[in-house]
């Protein structure tokens, strides 16, 4: 009794030493205000200091989710809040923020990272501790506690350890990708990095199930995404929020699934992951990033497969690796008879065929090696194809990579640049030059009239024209650009896109396009009207909003035709085929990923795009502020690139194949539409089956 008494009085000591860090923490911070961040801070200290009076309830049921139910939960929301906090502290160190906090009064920052990490850390790692520590000797000292609390006579590791476990698994999903820890990625780990979470799903009930399911979505969503923090000041809130209400109703449904799925778990967990993933990807809030499959870009025989599925089927074979995994677990610790009496077998085969044929735990795993091996050979089989195809032509395009970070408003110094890499460039006589996204601030349209010619950006925009007409070559660049529009009540309506413009040799302005898929709450939100307030909180928060452009535009070169997605575009499979469907030879992204200030965003941002070369069967090049300038071939292989954060250039000489539609070009994402469909046979399949088999139980007699 002593001992459950402790707990709560130390948790009590705790509260009260953050009641005073919440009261005076922004003052030893020198900061003036409290934020959003101070407010959950005092929810985290409420709900915490409330979870400490339930030890002192005498019924034996409130005793046994103090100690077991409640501790996870607050550990996931304190801990999801401390990363955020640790996370967003890299915007203390910027100085046009701390300029916007000082004038805006809508955020509060210390004066730099250290001190507001600091602050993060004397929070939340205290209730950290605590409720871990709560977690951990509960489970290890009070195993008839244990027993009750999960309604078990023998609870398992998978359910004992879920939270660890799974928070462990969100770990090594985002270390199978390029990461903080490693620029690479460990592309291995993804074969088995969701099987503790899918043995934590079969062993808990739904409603377990889905909380930890939601744990792992919103814990490894910012592990993967932690360079969100800089990229505007709502970007890490919102995509935070994102995931939390995608992985909910994913979990709902996807635990209600695979718990009537029976022996076919690994077929039915990566059939509805890769519908999942594929939701994801469109509409409004569509986000495609660290898709699973995706952590595979480098091992080109696995990926020739997305010229037929798109990425949904690379990432179909990684998922059924794990699904297969967590069903051999699941044998194994139910000791089902897994290996055969072999003494009785003639022969060598005989004994491997009997293998085979009498063990479903090991079933799942030798086919999915079967088509493992399968979508190997057709791999190796199609890059030898690949190799023998002559292209028709080879163009030279300049790759421009100027290092520099528009949000700090020193055009003069950035056009310096772009300039003098430029003139380098143009000494190995490119076909085209490519300067990135936000290459060029200044809007050339306004700023290219009569009447601005003598200010500022006036003069810089004029400079930029006579520059295009001297360099005799084609250049496309990324621009602010707008229209103007009459309103119902006759009003002049400006409306602004994020765009790439093409000149001619002879520097006149050819096509424009406008960016179409934009990102979320940072670039676009097209419910102003509906919420108006939510709109103005964006505006607030200094985020500038763009129009949505409605046209395809395919940049007609007088060597070759190509488009510009601009930033995370290229991350959309379908988005992509749908400029390759209209012409594009050539798949060329503007990015400026300067902004994110690592080189792991950069590299993330690399591997999406490289799967959209190999569904098209189309060049794709790179041209970024900085990230990763490249050139990859219709291979998906890495055939030249720049240094992440440098001033420099790169002559890519892209082959032009002869033009050969893929299948995934023609048809689409079919892929994910097979998988809704063997969800949906095996879901109703096994729901007649339980049904006839409870048919058949004979009934009580009153």
């Amino acid at each position: 009794m002593k001992r459950t008494i402790l707990l709560p009085g130390i948790l009590f000591l705790i509260t009260a030493f953050e009641v005073v860090n919440y009261a005076f923490g922004p003052f030893l911070m020198e900061q003036e205000g409290k934020g959003m961040m101070d407010y959950l801070f005092l929810a985290v200290i409420l709900i915490h200091f409330l979870w400490g009076i339930t030890f002192f309830i005498p019924r034996r049921r409130q005793l046994l989710s103090s100690l077991f139910r409640a501790p996870e939960f607050l550990f996931f929301f304190t801990f999801m809040l401390f990363l955020f906090s640790y996370i967003w502290a890299t915007n203390a160190n910027m100085d046009y923020v701390q300029r916007f906090a000082e004038s805006s009064g809508n955020i509060f920052l210390a004066p730099d990272s250290t001190i507001q990490r600091i602050n993060a850390v004397l929070k939340f790692v205290p209730y950290l501790c605590v409720t871990g520590f709560t977690i951990i000797y509960f489970r290890i000292t009070r195993k008839s506690l244990l027993k009750k609390a999960f309604e078990s006579s023998s609870p398992g590791f998978f359910s004992t350890w879920s939270l660890f476990i799974t928070l462990g698994t969100a770990f090594l999903y985002t270390l199978s990708f390029p990461s903080f820890l490693n620029l690479t990625g460990f592309a291995p780990l993804a074969y088995v990095c969701l099987i503790p979470l899918a043995c934590v799903i079969k062993e808990h009930s739904y409603g377990g199930g889905v909380f930890y399911g939601i744990v792992f979505g919103v814990i490894q969503s910012m592990l993967s995404n932690y360079w969100l923090g800089t990229f505007s000041l709502v970007s890490l809130q919102f995509s935070t929020a994102y995931y939390l209400v995608y992985y909910l109703i994913f979990m709902l449904i996807l635990v209600w699934v695979l718990k009537k799925s029976g022996r076919l778990f690994p077929l039915v967990f990566a059939s509805s992951w890769v519908i999942f993933d594929y939701l994801r990807s469109i509409g409004f809030l569509g986000y495609p990033w660290v898709l699973v499959g995706v952590s595979q870009y480098q091992f080109l025989p696995l990926i020739q497969i997305s010229a037929v599925t798109g990425i949904w089927g690379v990432s179909f074979i990684v998922l059924l690796a794990n699904g297969a995994g967590a069903q051999l677990i699941e044998g194994l610790i139910n000791k089902q008879k897994i290996l055969p009496n072999m003494e009785t077998s003639p022969g060598f085969f005989s004994r491997i065929r009997k293998l085979v044929t009498t063990v479903s735990p090991f079933r799942p795993l030798v086919l999915w090696a079967v088509l493992f091996l399968a979508v190997l050979i057709g791999g190796w089989i199609s890059l030898g194809i690949e190799k023998t195809v002559e292209p028709e032509k080879t163009v030279k395009v300049a790759l421009i990579q100027q290092n520099t970070d528009p949000r700090k408003n020193d055009y003069t110094e950035g056009y310096a640049i772009l300039q003098k890499l430029t003139n380098q460039a143009l000494l190995e006589d490119p076909d085209l030059i490519a300067w990135s996204e936000t290459a060029f601030v200044p809007n050339i349209q306004r700023w290219s009239k009569p009447e601005y010619e003598y200010s500022y950006l006036g003069k810089i925009v004029r400079n930029l024209l006579d520059y295009l007409k001297s360099i005799e070559t084609w250049l496309v660049t990324g621009n602010d650009d707008y229209t103007l529009e009459t309103g119902e009540d006759g009003e002049e309506i400006r409306k602004d896109y994020n765009a790439a413009i093409l000149f001619s040799d002879t520097g006149e302005r050819m096509q424009t396009y406008h960016k179409i898929h934009l990102v979320p709450f940072t670039e676009s939100f097209p419910y102003k009207k509906l919420f108006p307030g939510f709109y103005q909180l964006l505006l607030d928060f200094d985020v500038y909003l763009w129009e949505a452009g409605d046209e395809w535009v395919v940049f007609q070169h007088p060597e070759f035709t190509f488009a510009t997605p601009i930033c995370f575009e290229d991350g959309f499979p379908n988005h992509i085929r749908t400029f390759v469907r209209k012409g594009a030879e050539v798949i060329m992204n503007l990015s400026n990923d300067f902004w994110s200030l690592t080189e792991v965003e950069a590299k993330q941002h690399y591997i999406n795009s490289v799967f959209r070369a190999v569904e098209n069967r189309t060049p794709l090049l790179r041209s970024t502020a900085s990230g990763l300038t490249c050139y990859v071939d219709r291979t998906g292989k890495l055939r030249g690139s720049l240094p992440y954060y440098e001033e420099a250039y790169m002559i890519a000489e892209v082959e032009m194949p002869p033009g050969k539609t893929s299948l995934y070009t023609r048809w689409g994402d079919w892929f994910p539409f097979v998988m809704m469909g063997i969800v949906l046979a095996v879901t109703v399949l096994r729901l007649q089956a339980s049904r006839r088999s409870s048919s058949r139980l004979p009934k009580s007699r009153l």
